[in-house]
């Protein structure tokens, strides 16, 4: 496989969420590949460090608040001593933010963390990265809660939505500057066994991907030009994400309920349609 010309030996990796889960993956696929590594991360740099330093890589662990522009940009000014940012990972993320009409101190956390991390991350380094005139990419971590928006944690399907619409922005920006090297991909996990599935089970269920598993393909997607990285997992199908998708945005469409796959007055009709665009009864 020819990868991305971002991944490329002494160029720099940033990675925020980099502690754990995706992020940690990430910091190792990268460092493997010969890259100088920054993880960002509010919890547990000390252990993803050590552990990313017996490996051999080249690693700078920081302490950074991704909801805090100004921690951010210094998180881009410590980065930049390293050398040429070409790859930055906008990774980091909570849940647990609530209904809509629930728990504003979790909807603020919620947004600040996961879409304002995001655009801090943009803001403070995207500028740089197309001026220093070498391959690199920007990879923001949505998730399809933020495509098919299911009930439950509103404010994190919100934050995830916004990801994607502030990262379809980002690609339309840069491939509208003239001579930009930059690229831009929405890394769109499924069901993975990370740190915040552990608070749910202690094992990883057969249905999930490891961390690993989403690097790779992540890897291989961005290598190959894909915006969308769309991941399966162990029970769900790229067709299954596509149907659930067409249906969701149908809803619009076709002018029914909001979030019908799950109303129970078209239930009937949702298995229908999966089953015609899937063969999945």
């Amino acid at each position: 496989m020819t990868l991305h010309p971002a991944i490329a030996p002494g160029r720099v990796a940033v990675i925020t969420g980099g502690a754990s889960g995706i992020g940690l993956a990430a910091a190792r696929r990268f460092a493997g590949h010969g890259m100088k590594v920054v993880i960002a991360d509010v919890v547990g740099l000390d252990e993803a460090r050590g552990e990313l330093e017996t490996g051999g890589a080249p690693v700078l662990a920081l302490r950074t608040d991704v909801s805090q522009l100004d921690q951010v940009r210094d998180l881009a000014r410590r980065a930049g001593e390293l050398g040429q940012v070409s790859i930055l990972m906008n990774n980091a993320g909570v849940g647990g933010g609530g209904g809509a009409i629930e728990n504003p101190e979790g909807w603020r956390r919620v947004i600040e963390t996961n879409l304002f991390g995001v655009i801090n991350g943009m803001q403070a380094f995207g500028q740089a990265m197309i001026d220093g005139g070498i391959p690199a990419a920007i990879v923001n971590t949505g998730s399809k809660q933020g495509i098919t928006t299911p009930p439950g944690d509103t404010a994190y399907n919100v934050s995830k939505a916004g990801i994607k619409v502030a990262t379809e922005g980002l690609a339309h920006t840069l491939r509208n500057i003239a001579g930009c090297q930059v690229t831009a991909h929405l890394l769109v996990p499924g069901f993975t066994f990370t740190g915040m599935t552990r608070r749910r089970v202690a094992e990883k269920p057969p249905g999930a991907w490891t961390p690993e598993q989403v690097v790779d393909f992540m890897i291989a997607r961005m290598s190959g030009g894909d915006f969308y990285i769309i991941c399966p997992d162990n029970e769900v199908t790229r067709e299954i994400d596509n149907a659930r998708m067409t249906w969701a945005m149908q809803d619009i469409t076709r002018n029914r309920p909001p979030l019908s796959r799950w109303h129970p007055d078209y239930a009937h009709a949702f298995a229908e349609f999966l089953a015609e665009e899937t063969g999945v009864g």
